[in-house]
């Protein structure tokens, strides 16, 4: 019997390429960078976006450059390379796939110049992505270089086929501050090793600008009493309260996290975030809401990775209260770093309860505490100052308000539905028979306001029973169905002669209004529907009550006592 082995092979421009779009975000070329610089141990890092003219074509031209320890020929045919890592072994390094520079092969040329302090490099890549697609692996010219300091600057040509609008300076900025090792927020747990001078121009800016390292966090709110005095019902919006935890995985006591929680309210965050979109504000482009940026950040390298804020989300989007970041070192990462899915599940469940823990003692704790008083402090300020000026506007219309006596009742013109019911049931009392139903339950909170019968004699149980509309005024737009609406009662009309009117579920009906004659003692208004045999009648209050009662509303005087 015949044998043989199989070993696998690889097709290499196929790998290459599905690498390079496997970085689906153009600005991860930005966070691979700095990684690198960030290992190579430099302290100064210098980023410029421009768009140059190339015969005659708009080109986008990236440039980066570090005083780092620079590559020797063989870390510089990693950096070309596909899985190949000189940095696989060093546990402070970043990279260690030699997945991460690959994102520069989406491009027209490479250009790479280094040198490790010893031997200056240059190297030229041209046309790497047509290349790959056509089916052809890049080749990178390389000479050697005299007078190059030590360190690396990298020059990408027509990046992302030059679409360039995710590189504009506010964008970049943003992106540098949350999501590379420049912003992270390592500095909350250790003082970074090398002070690192990031400087930085993206599209739209002339000059460069010094990026700060390390991730934002605002001050803790110190005194709760003053914020309160200070900002009032928008206090708890101005509240902030860092909360820092480290410790170890529950089954896996040999892996490490460092968290960090900071409940922030929105204008704490309007307060250093001016990438944050809001109400009256003009953000820059590539503006985002709080519910799209906060939350909880699960990290690498003290580098945002994912968001996970369905595990800290119990209720609502009680997560927006939250600038948290959980790291552990022990993740793993998809190649393009945008997963932490590769991780094992049980690693991710134990982290899982590690930070469902810490979400507990937080609204345990004093601090939760103290922004619940706030918030409760507020609401109560703001239901007490909407009282106040409900109760000033309620004196202005008393002073202005149309009132009307009555056999010792004081009727006020309706200025809500509400009023308008009110007024019926006062007369009711008085004049039990001035319309023509009985109210049997009444609900003008929503739906159907009143069921009522046509006398006061028949039992509910025997009655037709219909349903009564109060309205302030009646006008076109009427939200119900003309099924089983025995009366409509309002202030006044808008419906004129011959208007129709059409309810909820299409039926039409026509207003006629008939002036008082010998034999009607009042002005009737009635929705009639030739092919139904109930007129729907209306109850104009306004000039019913005058006609009826001669009850006539008239303006409040200065001396008036009711």
């Amino acid at each position: 019997m015949n044998s043989f082995e199989i070993r696998p092979a690889v097709d290499e421009t196929q790998e290459f390429i599905e690498i390079a779009n496997d970085f689906s975000n153009p600005l991860d070329l930005v966070r691979e960078a700095v990684s690198n610089s960030y290992d190579a141990k430099a302290s100064k890092i210098k980023i410029c976006f421009d768009v140059v003219k190339k015969y005659g074509e708009s080109v986008l031209k990236i440039e980066i450059s570090d005083n780092g320890a620079g590559m020797t020929s063989e870390q510089l045919q990693n950096f070309f390379d596909l899985g190949n890592s000189t940095r696989r072994d060093d546990i402070e390094s970043i990279g260690e796939k030699g997945h991460g520079t690959k994102v520069y092969f989406n491009s027209e040329k490479i250009e790479v110049e280094t040198s490790d302090g010893n031997n200056g490099l240059h190297a030229t890549m041209d046309s790497p992505f047509r290349k790959l697609f056509d089916r052809e692996i890049p080749v990178a010219h390389v000479v050697s270089k005299e007078g190059v300091q030590k360190g690396t600057k990298i020059v990408v040509w027509g990046y992302n086929n030059n679409r360039r609008d995710k590189f504009t300076h506010d964008i970049l900025k943003d992106y540098i501050s949350w999501f590379t090792k420049h912003g992270s927020v390592e500095n909350q747990f250790f003082d970074f090793k090398t002070p690192v001078t990031l400087e930085l121009k993206g599209l739209g800016e002339e000059e460069f600008e010094t990026i700060k390292q390390g991730h934002y966090f605002p001050e803790d709110s110190k005194d709760i009493n003053k914020l309160f005095e200070e900002h009032l019902v928008k206090a708890p919006d101005h509240y902030s309260k860092r909360i820092v935890r480290t410790g170890s995985l529950k089954n896996y006591p040999e892996i490490r996290f460092n968290a960090i929680f900071c409940v922030e309210g929105k204008y704490r965050k309007y307060s250093y975030n001016a990438m944050l979109r809001r109400p009256g504000y003009s953000a820059p482009t590539g503006a985002y809401t709080i519910q799209e940026r906060y939350g909880l950040w699960v990290c690498k390298d003290f580098i945002p990775i994912q968001r996970k804020n369905e595990w800290i989300t119990f209720k609502g989007s009680e997560y927006t209260k939250f600038h948290a970041f959980i790291n552990c070192q022990d993740l793993r990462l998809t190649a393009n770093r945008g997963s932490i899915d590769n991780t094992p599940s049980e690693v991710l469940q134990d982290l899982q309860q590690e930070v469902k823990k810490i979400y507990e003692e937080i609204i345990k704790s004093d601090e939760w505490t103290s922004l619940e008083w706030l918030e409760d402090e507020a609401q109560a300020y703001q239901t007490t100052e909407k009282e106040k000026k409900n109760f000033e506007w309620r004196i202005k219309k008393v002073n202005r308000s149309n009132v009307a006596v009555y056999e010792g009742l004081t009727l006020v013109e309706p200025e809500r539905e509400s009023g308008v019911f009110s007024i019926f049931l006062l007369l009711e009392q008085k004049r039990p028979d001035l319309f023509p139903f009985h109210v049997v339950d009444y609900d003008t909170h929503e739906g159907i306001d009143v069921i009522a019968k046509g006398d006061k004699k028949t039992p509910i149980s025997s009655a037709r029973l219909f349903y009564v509309e109060f309205k302030r005024t009646l006008t076109g737009n009427f939200n119900h169905s003309f099924e089983n609406l025995h009366s409509i009662v309002c202030w006044e009309s808008d419906i004129k002669h011959d208007d129709v009117l059409k309810d909820v579920n299409g039926e039409e009906r026509k207003m006629k209004i008939i002036a008082p004659d010998s034999n009607e003692s009042y002005t009737k208004y009635f929705l009639d529907n030739p092919k139904k045999a109930h007129k729907i009648e209306v109850f104009c209050l306004k000039g019913y009550l005058k006609e009826i009662l001669d009850i006539e509303f008239t303006p409040r005087t200065s001396d008036s006592v009711v």
